[in-house]
Protein backbone atom coordinates (compact mmCIF):
# COMPACT_ATOMS: atom_id res chain seq x y z
CA UNK A 1 0.00 0.00 0.00
CA UNK A 2 2.59 2.37 0.80
CA UNK A 3 4.43 1.51 -2.69
CA UNK A 4 1.37 2.27 -4.62
CA UNK A 5 1.16 5.90 -2.34
CA UNK A 6 4.24 6.62 -3.28
CA UNK A 7 4.00 5.69 -6.92
CA UNK A 8 1.16 7.71 -7.37
CA UNK A 9 2.68 10.55 -5.26
CA UNK A 10 5.68 10.98 -7.72
CA UNK A 11 3.32 11.10 -10.67
CA UNK A 12 1.19 13.84 -9.24
CA UNK A 13 4.39 15.74 -8.19
CA UNK A 14 5.89 14.86 -12.18
CA UNK A 15 2.43 16.23 -13.93
CA UNK A 16 2.42 19.37 -11.38
CA UNK A 17 5.98 20.24 -12.61
CA UNK A 18 5.37 19.80 -15.84
CA UNK A 19 2.23 21.93 -15.82
CA UNK A 20 4.37 24.80 -13.76
CA UNK A 21 7.52 24.63 -16.54
CA UNK A 22 4.47 25.18 -19.19
CA UNK A 23 3.05 27.83 -17.11
CA UNK A 24 6.41 29.78 -16.40
CA UNK A 25 7.41 28.82 -20.28
CA UNK A 26 4.28 30.22 -22.48
CA UNK A 27 5.29 33.89 -20.51
CA UNK A 28 8.72 34.04 -21.67
CA UNK A 29 7.32 32.72 -25.76
CA UNK A 30 5.34 35.34 -25.89
CA UNK A 31 7.99 37.87 -24.64
CA UNK A 32 10.38 36.15 -27.48
CA UNK A 33 7.54 36.31 -30.03
CA UNK A 34 7.51 40.25 -29.81
CA UNK A 35 11.29 40.80 -29.92
CA UNK A 36 12.90 41.80 -33.43
CA UNK A 37 11.98 44.40 -35.46
CA UNK A 38 8.67 44.05 -37.70
CA UNK A 39 9.70 43.93 -41.61
CA UNK A 40 9.80 46.89 -43.45
CA UNK A 41 7.11 45.43 -45.87
CA UNK A 42 4.85 44.89 -42.93
CA UNK A 43 2.26 48.08 -43.20
CA UNK A 44 -0.81 48.50 -44.30
CA UNK A 45 -2.45 46.89 -47.54
CA UNK A 46 -5.41 48.89 -47.53
CA UNK A 47 -7.66 46.42 -46.07
CA UNK A 48 -8.26 47.80 -42.58
CA UNK A 49 -11.53 48.64 -40.90
CA UNK A 50 -12.87 50.84 -37.90
CA UNK A 51 -15.83 49.51 -36.03
CA UNK A 52 -18.02 52.52 -35.65
CA UNK A 53 -20.73 53.04 -32.61
CA UNK A 54 -24.72 52.79 -33.05
CA UNK A 55 -25.26 56.81 -32.64
CA UNK A 56 -24.41 56.84 -36.47
CA UNK A 57 -27.11 55.52 -37.27
CA UNK A 58 -30.07 56.39 -34.84
CA UNK A 59 -30.44 60.06 -35.61
CA UNK A 60 -27.49 61.72 -32.73
CA UNK A 61 -24.66 62.20 -35.78
CA UNK A 62 -24.85 64.86 -38.17
CA UNK A 63 -23.66 65.76 -41.93
CA UNK A 64 -20.74 67.64 -40.20
CA UNK A 65 -19.77 64.46 -38.41
CA UNK A 66 -20.29 62.37 -41.51
CA UNK A 67 -17.39 64.74 -43.08
CA UNK A 68 -15.29 64.73 -40.11
CA UNK A 69 -15.21 60.85 -40.08
CA UNK A 70 -14.35 61.52 -43.56
CA UNK A 71 -10.98 63.67 -43.15
CA UNK A 72 -9.92 61.33 -40.10
CA UNK A 73 -9.73 57.78 -42.98
CA UNK A 74 -8.05 59.85 -45.31
CA UNK A 75 -4.45 58.61 -45.98
CA UNK A 76 -5.41 55.57 -43.52
CA UNK A 77 -5.48 52.07 -44.83
CA UNK A 78 -9.48 51.99 -43.72
CA UNK A 79 -11.71 50.63 -46.29
CA UNK A 80 -14.55 49.23 -44.25
CA UNK A 81 -16.99 50.78 -41.81
CA UNK A 82 -18.23 48.32 -39.12
CA UNK A 83 -21.69 50.06 -38.07
CA UNK A 84 -24.04 49.01 -35.46
CA UNK A 85 -27.27 48.28 -36.67
CA UNK A 86 -28.71 46.23 -34.49
CA UNK A 87 -28.70 44.66 -31.91
CA UNK A 88 -30.85 41.63 -33.31
CA UNK A 89 -33.74 40.49 -30.66
CA UNK A 90 -33.40 37.25 -29.67
CA UNK A 91 -35.64 35.45 -31.83
CA UNK A 92 -33.13 36.78 -34.75
CA UNK A 93 -35.57 39.79 -35.96
CA UNK A 94 -34.48 43.58 -36.29
CA UNK A 95 -37.13 46.41 -35.61
CA UNK A 96 -35.40 48.75 -38.01
CA UNK A 97 -37.49 51.64 -37.70
CA UNK A 98 -36.85 51.45 -33.87
CA UNK A 99 -32.82 51.04 -33.83
CA UNK A 100 -31.72 52.50 -36.93
CA UNK A 101 -33.84 55.19 -38.38
CA UNK A 102 -30.98 56.95 -40.31
CA UNK A 103 -28.86 54.31 -41.46
CA UNK A 104 -29.84 55.06 -45.25
CA UNK A 105 -28.90 58.56 -44.99
CA UNK A 106 -25.45 57.47 -43.36
CA UNK A 107 -25.11 55.43 -45.87
CA UNK A 108 -25.03 57.50 -48.55
CA UNK A 109 -23.55 60.63 -46.80
CA UNK A 110 -20.44 57.78 -46.34
CA UNK A 111 -20.54 56.96 -50.17
CA UNK A 112 -20.84 61.14 -51.34
CA UNK A 113 -17.87 61.90 -48.78
CA UNK A 114 -15.12 59.11 -49.13
CA UNK A 115 -16.49 57.18 -52.13
CA UNK A 116 -13.76 54.52 -51.74
CA UNK A 117 -15.20 53.44 -48.23
CA UNK A 118 -17.74 50.51 -48.06
CA UNK A 119 -20.25 50.58 -45.18
CA UNK A 120 -21.00 47.00 -43.46
CA UNK A 121 -23.85 46.55 -41.37
CA UNK A 122 -22.76 45.04 -37.86
CA UNK A 123 -25.55 42.87 -36.26
CA UNK A 124 -25.28 40.58 -33.71
CA UNK A 125 -26.82 39.36 -30.22
CA UNK A 126 -26.04 37.60 -27.52
CA UNK A 127 -26.15 33.65 -28.04
CA UNK A 128 -27.15 30.59 -26.10
CA UNK A 129 -25.93 28.46 -23.80
CA UNK A 130 -23.90 30.68 -22.32
CA UNK A 131 -26.37 33.72 -22.07
CA UNK A 132 -29.44 32.68 -21.22
CA UNK A 133 -31.87 34.52 -22.46
CA UNK A 134 -30.20 34.60 -25.82
CA UNK A 135 -30.33 33.93 -29.31
CA UNK A 136 -30.44 30.02 -29.91
CA UNK A 137 -28.62 29.73 -33.53
CA UNK A 138 -29.14 26.30 -33.96
CA UNK A 139 -33.15 26.68 -34.10
CA UNK A 140 -33.84 26.92 -37.65
CA UNK A 141 -36.33 29.84 -37.42
CA UNK A 142 -34.21 31.79 -35.30
CA UNK A 143 -31.89 31.87 -38.13
CA UNK A 144 -34.26 32.27 -41.06
CA UNK A 145 -35.16 35.43 -39.01
CA UNK A 146 -31.75 36.36 -38.82
CA UNK A 147 -30.89 36.12 -42.66
CA UNK A 148 -34.47 38.13 -43.27
CA UNK A 149 -32.95 40.90 -41.26
CA UNK A 150 -29.73 41.03 -42.80
CA UNK A 151 -31.80 41.31 -46.13
CA UNK A 152 -33.56 44.10 -44.76
CA UNK A 153 -30.10 46.65 -43.85
CA UNK A 154 -28.94 45.59 -47.03
CA UNK A 155 -31.99 47.24 -48.21
CA UNK A 156 -31.08 50.10 -46.62
CA UNK A 157 -27.96 50.48 -49.09
CA UNK A 158 -25.39 48.86 -46.84
CA UNK A 159 -22.51 47.07 -48.95
CA UNK A 160 -22.31 44.12 -46.61
CA UNK A 161 -23.14 42.34 -43.67
CA UNK A 162 -21.04 42.02 -40.54
CA UNK A 163 -21.80 39.75 -37.74
CA UNK A 164 -20.69 40.08 -34.18
CA UNK A 165 -22.45 36.69 -32.20
CA UNK A 166 -20.75 36.20 -28.80
CA UNK A 167 -19.74 34.15 -26.96
CA UNK A 168 -19.83 31.07 -29.96
CA UNK A 169 -18.09 28.26 -28.73
CA UNK A 170 -15.48 26.58 -30.59
CA UNK A 171 -17.59 23.95 -32.60
CA UNK A 172 -21.01 25.68 -33.27
CA UNK A 173 -22.93 23.99 -35.99
CA UNK A 174 -25.49 27.05 -35.59
CA UNK A 175 -23.14 29.69 -35.86
CA UNK A 176 -21.69 27.88 -39.46
CA UNK A 177 -25.11 27.36 -40.80
CA UNK A 178 -26.50 31.03 -40.35
CA UNK A 179 -23.10 32.06 -41.70
CA UNK A 180 -24.07 29.49 -44.65
CA UNK A 181 -27.80 30.38 -44.99
CA UNK A 182 -26.77 34.36 -44.68
CA UNK A 183 -23.13 33.52 -47.67
CA UNK A 184 -26.50 32.77 -50.38
CA UNK A 185 -28.16 36.62 -49.43
CA UNK A 186 -24.54 38.03 -49.62
CA UNK A 187 -23.87 35.96 -52.54
CA UNK A 188 -26.70 37.05 -54.27
CA UNK A 189 -26.53 40.56 -53.61
CA UNK A 190 -22.65 40.63 -54.46
CA UNK A 191 -21.76 42.25 -51.12
CA UNK A 192 -19.31 40.87 -48.60
CA UNK A 193 -20.14 38.60 -45.08
CA UNK A 194 -17.81 39.37 -42.44
CA UNK A 195 -17.34 38.39 -39.13
CA UNK A 196 -15.95 38.94 -35.80
CA UNK A 197 -13.75 36.67 -34.48
CA UNK A 198 -12.86 34.84 -31.38
CA UNK A 199 -9.01 34.03 -30.71
CA UNK A 200 -7.60 30.64 -31.78
CA UNK A 201 -6.53 28.55 -28.86
CA UNK A 202 -3.41 29.87 -27.70
CA UNK A 203 -2.17 26.96 -25.46
CA UNK A 204 -3.37 23.63 -24.15
CA UNK A 205 -7.24 23.19 -26.36
CA UNK A 206 -8.31 26.51 -24.31
CA UNK A 207 -11.53 26.19 -26.89
CA UNK A 208 -13.02 24.00 -23.90
CA UNK A 209 -13.44 27.02 -21.84
CA UNK A 210 -15.39 28.42 -24.26
CA UNK A 211 -13.56 31.81 -24.44
CA UNK A 212 -10.93 30.41 -27.20
CA UNK A 213 -11.54 28.78 -30.89
CA UNK A 214 -9.57 25.51 -31.90
CA UNK A 215 -7.93 26.60 -35.24
CA UNK A 216 -9.85 24.07 -36.87
CA UNK A 217 -12.53 25.51 -35.81
CA UNK A 218 -11.61 29.12 -36.81
CA UNK A 219 -10.97 27.55 -40.60
CA UNK A 220 -14.21 26.15 -40.66
CA UNK A 221 -15.32 29.99 -40.13
CA UNK A 222 -13.19 31.77 -41.99
CA UNK A 223 -13.94 29.55 -45.33
CA UNK A 224 -17.45 30.98 -44.75
CA UNK A 225 -17.10 34.31 -45.06
CA UNK A 226 -15.30 37.35 -46.93
CA UNK A 227 -13.60 38.69 -44.08
CA UNK A 228 -12.85 37.76 -40.70
CA UNK A 229 -11.66 40.17 -38.21
CA UNK A 230 -9.97 38.80 -35.00
CA UNK A 231 -11.07 40.34 -31.27
CA UNK A 232 -7.32 40.28 -30.28
CA UNK A 233 -8.39 42.12 -27.32
CA UNK A 234 -9.30 41.39 -23.64
CA UNK A 235 -6.75 39.03 -23.25
CA UNK A 236 -5.59 39.28 -19.31
CA UNK A 237 -2.34 40.21 -20.52
CA UNK A 238 -0.69 42.31 -17.80
CA UNK A 239 2.57 43.97 -19.94
CA UNK A 240 2.42 45.07 -22.81
CA UNK A 241 5.29 43.13 -24.49
CA UNK A 242 3.43 39.70 -23.61
CA UNK A 243 0.29 41.12 -25.14
CA UNK A 244 1.80 42.36 -28.06
CA UNK A 245 3.59 38.78 -27.86
CA UNK A 246 -0.17 36.91 -27.71
CA UNK A 247 -0.93 39.46 -31.11
CA UNK A 248 1.87 38.17 -32.84
CA UNK A 249 1.49 34.41 -31.98
CA UNK A 250 -2.32 35.19 -33.01
CA UNK A 251 -2.07 36.53 -36.37
CA UNK A 252 0.74 33.26 -37.26
CA UNK A 253 -1.89 31.26 -35.99
CA UNK A 254 -4.89 33.06 -37.99
CA UNK A 255 -2.60 33.55 -41.13
CA UNK A 256 -2.28 29.19 -41.19
CA UNK A 257 -5.91 28.37 -41.67
CA UNK A 258 -7.13 31.64 -43.50
CA UNK A 259 -7.68 31.03 -47.15
CA UNK A 260 -6.18 33.34 -49.22
CA UNK A 261 -9.66 34.11 -51.14
CA UNK A 262 -10.88 35.59 -47.30
CA UNK A 263 -9.37 39.33 -45.87
CA UNK A 264 -7.76 38.32 -42.62
CA UNK A 265 -7.58 41.70 -39.74
CA UNK A 266 -6.68 41.46 -36.44
CA UNK A 267 -8.09 44.22 -34.02
CA UNK A 268 -6.71 46.68 -32.36
CA UNK A 269 -7.70 47.64 -28.39
CA UNK A 270 -8.69 51.83 -29.55
CA UNK A 271 -10.43 51.81 -25.45
CA UNK A 272 -9.66 52.02 -21.92
CA UNK A 273 -10.38 49.28 -19.43
CA UNK A 274 -8.50 47.97 -16.14
CA UNK A 275 -9.96 45.00 -15.01
CA UNK A 276 -8.54 41.14 -15.03
CA UNK A 277 -9.74 40.30 -18.43
CA UNK A 278 -8.12 43.96 -19.62
CA UNK A 279 -5.38 45.66 -18.35
CA UNK A 280 -5.49 48.85 -19.93
CA UNK A 281 -1.60 49.55 -19.72
CA UNK A 282 -0.83 46.58 -21.75
CA UNK A 283 -3.55 46.25 -24.66
CA UNK A 284 -2.42 49.15 -26.16
CA UNK A 285 -3.53 50.15 -29.90
CA UNK A 286 1.02 50.54 -30.34
CA UNK A 287 1.57 47.09 -29.12
CA UNK A 288 -1.18 45.54 -31.26
CA UNK A 289 0.19 47.43 -34.07
CA UNK A 290 3.88 46.21 -33.71
CA UNK A 291 2.04 42.51 -32.76
CA UNK A 292 0.55 42.07 -36.12
CA UNK A 293 3.56 43.49 -37.87
CA UNK A 294 5.53 41.08 -36.41
CA UNK A 295 3.28 37.92 -36.81
CA UNK A 296 2.54 38.85 -40.52
CA UNK A 297 6.38 39.09 -41.47
CA UNK A 298 7.21 38.85 -44.89
CA UNK A 299 4.45 37.67 -45.89
CA UNK A 300 3.62 39.02 -49.44
CA UNK A 301 -0.20 38.60 -48.98
CA UNK A 302 -2.38 41.70 -49.39
CA UNK A 303 -5.49 40.92 -48.06
CA UNK A 304 -4.54 41.65 -44.56
CA UNK A 305 -5.44 43.93 -42.56
CA UNK A 306 -6.14 46.00 -38.94
CA UNK A 307 -9.56 46.94 -37.68
CA UNK A 308 -9.95 49.35 -34.82
CA UNK A 309 -12.36 48.97 -32.03
CA UNK A 310 -14.17 51.34 -31.51
CA UNK A 311 -14.75 54.85 -33.24
CA UNK A 312 -16.50 56.28 -30.02
CA UNK A 313 -13.82 55.90 -27.44
CA UNK A 314 -10.37 56.08 -29.49
CA UNK A 315 -8.10 59.47 -28.86
CA UNK A 316 -5.66 60.95 -30.89
CA UNK A 317 -3.23 58.44 -29.37
CA UNK A 318 -4.71 55.55 -30.44
CA UNK A 319 -5.23 57.04 -33.69
CA UNK A 320 -1.62 58.04 -33.83
CA UNK A 321 -0.21 54.84 -33.11
CA UNK A 322 -2.72 53.12 -35.71
CA UNK A 323 -1.11 55.25 -38.36
CA UNK A 324 2.66 55.95 -37.01
CA UNK A 325 3.05 52.17 -36.76
CA UNK A 326 1.46 50.87 -39.82
CA UNK A 327 0.29 53.20 -42.45
CA UNK A 328 3.55 55.68 -42.18
CA UNK A 329 5.98 54.90 -45.22
CA UNK A 330 8.90 52.84 -43.80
Amino acid sequence: MRRRWSRRHRVVLVVALAIVLLVSAYPISLRVAYAGEPSAEARTRNHDALWLGHAWVDGRKTAADVTALAKRLDGTGIRDLYVHTGPLEHDGSLPLAKVSPRAAWFVAAVRAAAPDVRVQAWLGDVVQPVKNPGMDLDDPAVRKRVVASSAAVLDQGFQGIHFDFEPVHSGSKGFLAVLDETHVLTAARGVPLSVAAAQIDPLWHLNTLGKWWSQDYFGEVARRVEQIAVMSYDTAMPLESLYGGYVAKQTKLALEVTPPSTDLLMGLPAYWESNPSHWGHAETVQAAVRGARLGLGTSSRQNFGLAMYVDFTATPDHWAAYRDGWCAAP
